[in-house]
């Protein structure tokens, strides 16, 4: 049964399990994971996470490349392009999110870290506007990032889970930014954010474990789906959460479950 130790003990070995260097190889975190310097490693996990539907060696191949169009210095490349720099990007395409969306994100990423201090620091500053409630801080977010003219087709590529969106890419985005890097695999950069607020990244993977195990009774992965799982991941633990993201997911994508 849920809740009890057996289970929270098996839960707790899945997700050690699968929380090791070796799940990177496979996952779009690898992007990332070419950085060192914080805001390469902000803008690539940031971009990586915008496109990270569909197939994970698709997602890969796509974000290399873009990596390698920024010359492999993405923080560099988005605060000192010149036009001519982004005539490469126009080749750029991952399923919907095409070039001009890509630009379009380039354009707003150079404002917000040459004048609003850098990621991090806008989405906190939602996060405190929201009184700690991420569901709307994530809201925010998106409201924010699209306050300066922008193509409308864009916003598609933000999540907005006060419509029920459960806004899983960018949950998978805010795991890597703030969760600890003790394991070799997340990076524990942002200190603003405690890996408690954190919500899972739901997916078909996740939420299809979750059902199985018990966890989630509703059938959509919906912001609400997501609600329901999270009020059983913080009794198993209040503190970090989300680690069991990789229990759930590692069960899922490896077909042991």
């Amino acid at each position: 049964m849920i809740n009890s130790k057996d289970f929270i003990k098996y839960l707790d070995e899945k997700a050690e399990q699968y929380e090791v260097p070796g799940f990177i190889e496979n996952d779009p975190i690898q992007i990332p994971h070419l950085f060192s310097n914080k805001e390469d490693v902000e803008i690539a996990g940031f971009l990586t996470s915008i496109f990270a539907w569909g197939l994970r060696k698709t997602i890969v191949r796509n974000a290399t490349q873009l990596m390698q169009w920024m010359d492999n210095a993405p923080y560099d490349f988005i605060i000192n392009h010149q036009p001519e720099d982004l005539k490469k990007l126009q080749k750029f395409v991952h399923r919907t999110f095409n070039s001009d969306d890509l630009l379009s994100f380039i354009y707003r990423l150079k404002t917000i870290y040459k004048q609003e201090g850098g990621l991090e620091n806008v989405f906190s500053q939602q996060l405190i506007k929201s009184n700690g409630e991420m569901k709307s801080a994530i809201t925010g977010f998106k409201t924010s990032f699209f306050s300066e003219e922008h193509l409308a087709r864009s916003q598609k590529h933000l999540p907005n889970p006060l419509s029920g969106s459960a806004a899983k890419r960018f949950n998978m985005f805010l795991r890597w930014m703030v969760r600890s890097d003790e394991k070799g695999v997340d990076f524990g950069l942002w200190k603003t954010i405690e890996s408690a607020q954190l919500y899972l990244p739901l997916d078909v993977h996740t939420g299809n474990v979750a059902r199985i195990l018990g966890l989630l009774n509703r059938k959509q992965n919906d912001w609400k789906a997501l609600e329901e799982v999270m009020l059983q991941l913080r009794k198993f633990d209040p503190i970090d959460p989300v680690k069991y993201d990789f229990a759930l997911f590692g069960m899922g994508v490896s077909g042991e479950i």
